[in-house]
């Protein structure tokens, strides 16, 4: 993005001073007159002509293209951003290296060398074996800009289907690799989406999910809808695969479907058309060719991740009856739900994941947002818990039922990521690799506390920072939240989080309802016409924060991507005096018209929809781009929206349309800002360098924009 840099920028003379003391100045953003009825309410949209595509719209490229050239010439003015890019390209600059995982008898891992663009793809024969290059995705393009988007190895490990996306897109093409000659085949399979690969036990083919050819034009907005699953056979052209289900009858649910490890089944599973992930399950007998698939839940009540099968058994992860979580065995020969067959009951901490691996159930949950691991037999019967180096997140336990070992990796906010090996047999872990991290550990301090919302439920934090600071209410605080779709903020390490608690600043994590911390309750609490207490959770934590005197309102900023950009859209439009910086990014911030782009119609389950009246009354009370036109002008705080010209998750109009009416609507002094990154999506697969520069720009905003005297190391 350096050619931005290059062009003159509207009112220079403005950098001289600033942002308190003069009001930058905007391009002019047309407004047009479009208004839409929902049920008798009159809804004027004036930035509508925001949402055409940049890829085909010349008038919003030249808008995108003004508005960057503000950000960046005020962000190329703050005297701490070549130092705060510099020092955070030293902290990013450390070997990252993946769980290792076994298939076929080899051993295979993802390695970053420090700065590379894009992980590399390694195998071995034995760990302590000298590793093999095997895919290279930093030599597809010059800037990185197409990504490796998943991989599924043949069990023989003698093929390897992987999917690319290019410019961050969620539109993947799939294609096959010879793995002991490193060579790509000439497969090709395109139009894929929310989709992995998935072998049959021979070798000679995979299932996937595709889309039908979006109409020309409409790739990167329309509806996805009409998923199928195909079988693909090595060697063939696209246009043979074969079609082996599909619910034409609901275009909106989702089909995937998946190989059981003995090879015998073929497990389907049917969406509900949201991100709730309630499933149907239909299975295939793969033993009969001309088998007919199997309906065996035959509602969308639950949710069911298949984990395994012995013979005619098969064993769920489910919320039936347990809303929290347990394992339940179905006979498909008594599929009668009086016959399921609890094997692990639920229990007081939510079951976050389940793997079958080496004959025992390894269940990980979740105890106040914190990993805690738990093996039990197949029969249900509680082996052991699993010794975790201490108070973190933990991730991996994959493999087969076969093996006696498996891998996991283990961090916490100050603590890097180390990979563990976990023999199943003896339950001992041993450290086989630690990220080696140019700091101090023992600087920092995480404490977990917990607050009042203002319906008096207890919410948890994460507060992360240098040892002794003094609570002054001056300290320069970020807090960051997501509040949503049943997702679960742990305590995880983060390059860019430790230069801003290097720096000198204080890390908030909130764990706000619409997650999944403490189960099916927690999450339904925050969604649908329950959503405001997601908004009240945030505004609770921030007033915590400045309670306990860790900061106050010109020293705080709030930070969230995604969902978490609704968060803080809504947030700093409710309550703009609560906050000096705000970072929304790509975030759904047009609630009334998020269903009609790409996968917008998923997220129905957790937001509603305006096509219903309840549900439109309540988002149209708290959608940030709508509240900001009812609202009308008003001192809004510091802001920098983020987002991408390719993203097609949630489409970069959102953020357009609330940039312009917030710039519209701001009478303070304070910058209203959009950094409008190029030739990169949602954020899956952005190359290396384009995220230091992004976070660079963030932090470089915070510092000005709150007044932060930062101590960067040299």
């Amino acid at each position: 993005m350096r050619w931005l840099f290059a062009f003159t920028v509207v009112a220079f003379a403005l950098l001289s001073v600033t942002a308190e003391e003069k009001k930058l100045k905007y391009p002019d953003t047309k407004k047009g007159t479009q208004t839409d009825d929902y049920h008798g309410t009159k809804v004027a949209d004036p930035y509508r002509w925001l949402e055409d595509d940049v890829r085909t719209s010349k008038e919003v490229a030249d808008w995108v293209e003004a508005e960057n050239k503000v950000t960046f010439a005020y962000l190329e003015a703050i005297p701490q951003r070549e130092a705060i890019k510099k020092r955070i390209t030293e902290l990013w600059n450390y070997e990252k290296i993946s769980a290792p995982f076994k298939v076929g008898g080899r051993y295979f891992f993802y390695k970053n060398n420090g700065l590379q663009n894009q992980s590399v793809l390694y195998t071995q024969d034995t760990l302590e074996s000298e590793p093999k290059l095997l895919m290279d995705p930093n030599t597809w393009t010059k800037d990185g800009t197409i990504a490796l988007a998943g991989t599924a190895l043949s069990d023989d490990a003698k093929y390897l289907a992987y999917g690319t996306a290019e410019a961050g897109s969620d539109w993947n093409i799939w294609k096959v690799m010879d793995v002991h000659g490193a060579k790509p085949l000439t497969d090709e399979l395109k139009w894929v989406k929310f989709s992995s690969a998935s072998w049959t036990l021979d070798g000679k083919g995979f299932f996937y999910s595709r889309f039908p050819e979006p109409k020309k034009g409409d790739t990167f907005q329309s509806l996805n809808v009409n998923q199928k699953l195909y079988y693909h056979r090595i060697g063939t052209p696209q246009s043979e695969d074969v079609l082996v289900y599909e619910r034409p009858e609901k275009p909106e649910w989702t089909v995937g479907g998946g190989v059981s490890e003995d090879g015998r089944y073929l497990i389907i599973s049917v969406g509900d058309g949201t991100t709730s992930r309630k499933a149907r399950v239909v299975y295939k007998d793969l033993a009969e060719p001309y088998g007919l698939p199997v309906e065996l839940v035959a509602n969308h009540e639950n949710k069911f991740n298949f984990l395994g099968n012995d013979g005619s058994v098969f064993f769920f992860q489910t919320d039936f009856n347990a809303p929290k979580y347990q394992i339940i065995a179905i006979d498909i020969r008594k599929p009668e739900k009086k016959d399921w067959k609890t094997i692990v009951p639920e229990a007081k901490e939510p079951l976050e994941s389940v793997d079958l691996v080496g004959n025992v159930f390894i269940c990980s949950y979740l105890q106040d947002a914190r990993t805690q691991v738990k093996v039990y037999d197949m029969d249900g019967k509680f082996v052991r818990d699993v010794e975790l180096p201490g108070i973190g997140t933990a991730g991996g336990f994959h493999g087969k039922r076969t093996d006696t070992e498996t891998f996991y990796t283990f961090s916490s906010f100050a603590t890097p990521p180390s990979t563990y090996r976990y023999d199943i047999l003896t339950g001992k872990s041993k450290l086989i690799r630690q990220a080696n991290v140019k700091f101090d550990p023992s600087q920092y301090e995480v404490k977990q506390l917990f607050y009042t919302s203002k319906d008096g439920t207890k919410v948890p934090l994460f507060i992360s920072h240098k040892k002794g600071i003094k609570l002054d209410g001056t300290n320069p605080t970020l807090l960051y939240g997501y509040g949503g779709f049943n997702i679960s903020l742990t305590p995880g390490f983060s390059v860019s989080r430790l230069q801003w608690m290097e720096m000198g600043g204080v890390m908030v994590v909130a764990n706000l309802r619409g997650g999944g911390e403490y189960g099916d309750a927690w999450h339904r609490g925050g969604t649908k016409l329950q959503k405001q207490n997601v908004f009240d959770d945030f505004i609770g934590a921030a007033e915590y924060l400045v309670k306990e005197k860790y900061t106050s309102p010109s020293k705080l900023g709030i930070q969230g991507g995604s969902n978490g950009g609704l968060l803080v859209g809504a947030c700093m439009t409710q309550r703009p005096d609560l906050f000096g910086a705000c970072l929304p990014a790509v975030g759904v911030m047009d609630m009334l018209r998020f269903q009609k782009f790409t996968a917008g119609r998923f997220w129905v389950d957790d937001y509603g929809s305006s096509d219903h009246p309840e549900e439109f009354t309540a988002l149209y009370k708290f959608s940030p781009y709508h509240v900001l036109l009812k609202n009308g002008p008003k001192k809004y705080p510091a802001t920098m929206v983020t987002t991408a010209d390719t993203d097609d998750r949630v489409v970069p109009g959102h953020s357009f349309k609330f940039a312009a009416a917030l710039q519209a609507m701001q009478t303070g002094n304070a910058p209203v800002l959009i950094r409008i990154e190029t030739k990169a999506g949602h954020g899956a697969g952005k190359p290396t360098a384009k995220v230091i520069e992004e976070v660079a720009d963030q932090w470089a905003f915070l510092v000005k924009t709150l007044d932060f005297k930062p101590e960067i190391s040299k």
